[in-house]
């Protein structure tokens, strides 16, 4: 299951998104999203766990703990709408 976590402030690392969610089970992969310009943290990372029962769990847990002096909002991570995209309109 892909988890969105969000209002992170701009110095946590993915290790700091790691370990509130390993204890609450196998994760599969961390990917804090980066400004690909700057580098600099997007506020906001997705945390992939293999087990649907342990997923539901660790947002339940994780869900407005307070990290960096900021509440998290965590959830399951939704699909992308597809956009129209791009483009001016005349």
């Amino acid at each position: 299951m892909n988890i969105y976590v969000g209002n992170l402030a701009r110095e946590t690392s993915e290790d700091e998104v790691r370990s509130l969610f390993e204890s609450h089970g196998k994760i599969d992969t961390v990917n804090l999203i980066k400004d690909r310009y700057t580098g600099d943290s997007r506020g906001f990372a997705f945390v992939e766990m293999p087990d649907k029962a342990e997923a539901q769990a660790a947002i339940s847990a994780v869900d407005g703990t307070e990290v960096g002096g900021r509440a998290l909002i965590v959830n399951e991570a939704r699909p992308r709408k597809s956009g129209g995209g791009g483009g001016r309109r005349f």
